[in-house]
């Protein structure tokens, strides 16, 4: 199991690696051009997204190090691994949301509240390519982030894809506001973006919510523990199954199962039956990072009244 497994986590983290260094290119690259644009452009909105922008970079160092720490091996001071730290990244990153939401709804409502729109200065056409621009490049970014999330299962991987898809959103309220701007409606901007900052906020407490269960030894899903069960029950030399307990570690679970077996079989028989479904669980889940099997003897063969011996009776 090792190899495999550390093979498919090194591929999973090399995933992970390259859909974060593309990510941090694209955010200095169109920060930088709607800085300059908004700039030369007369775009207070487009300004305000570049610099939104860069906090991109750094959400993306955060999952960086996040999936970094959780594909570390178990230790001595960390026997089950790191792999929630992953899930401590998702966590963080959506308070990062959480805050650049609420700061973005804060400052459309006042600006709605308190501008004098007479006074705003039309954008120019530059700020409009520039907006297409990022809307583009960030949904891009977000389609190929999510792709890698759902393949890798990653929390902060999907958290970071989400950060993309809303920082579009957020680049649509800045090309309506050129837009309105440009045709007479100053409002236009900080309405858009009282809207993206509520889609954000909603967004964000989703993502916290599953990093959370992630967390706090969430089992699996219904779904998923029905079907694990649907397994056991079918491997060969499984009478019955006992129980059935499952909980998420970060992006990976562990699992222990207590199955019946013939009580007349021998050690290494009883042995072979555990291990033989041990693989089926790891083969038909691959989430499973560790799955423990105690195996309980049919009670037609194992009378309570049987004695035990004990290696203490032992005579040395």
């Amino acid at each position: 199991m090792d190899m495999s497994h550390n093979h498919v986590h090194s591929h999973a983290y090399g995933i992970a690696m390259r859909v974060s260094t593309v990510g941090i290119i694209v955010d200095l690259l169109l920060s930088l051009f709607k800085l300059v644009a908004g700039i030369l452009g007369h775009s207070t909105a487009l300004v305000t997204d570049a610099i939104h922008g860069c906090t991109d970079v750094f959400s993306i160092f955060i999952v960086m190090v996040g999936v970094a720490w959780s594909e570390k091996g178990s230790d001595e001071s960390h026997p089950y691994g790191h792999d929630k730290y992953e899930a401590v990244a998702g966590l963080i990153l959506s308070g990062m949301l959480l805050v650049s939401g609420s700061m973005i709804g804060f400052n459309a409502a006042h600006t709605i509240i308190h501008a004098h729109w007479t006074d705003v200065e039309t954008p120019s056409f530059i700020a409009l390519v520039a907006a297409l621009v990022s809307i583009a490049g960030k949904e891009t970014m977000f389609l190929y982030t999510l792709a890698a999330a759902h393949k890798l299962k990653s929390t902060a991987l999907r958290a970071s894809a989400w950060h993309n898809h809303l920082d579009a959103l957020v680049s649509v309220g800045s090309l309506l506001g050129v837009l309105g701007s440009r045709m007479g409606f100053g409002w236009s901007d900080s309405v858009a973006s009282l809207v993206i900052a509520l889609f954000i906020i909603k967004t964000t407490l989703e993502i916290a919510h599953d990093s959370i269960s992630k967390l706090d030894d969430h089992a699996m899903a219904p779904e998923k523990v029905e079907a694990m069960k649907q397994l056991i029950a079918k491997q060969p030399g499984v009478l019955a199954l006992d129980d059935l307990k499952t909980r998420l570690s970060g992006n990976r679970a562990h699992v222990d199962v207590n199955i019946v077996v013939n009580g007349n079989l021998r050690v290494w028989q009883g042995h072979a039956i555990a291990h033989g479904t041990r693989l089926a669980i790891e083969a038909a889940f691959p989430e499973v990072k560790a799955c423990m099997i105690h195996v309980n003897p049919d009670k037609e063969y194992a009378p309570e009244d049987e004695a035990v011996p004990h290696s203490a009776n032992r005579q040395n």
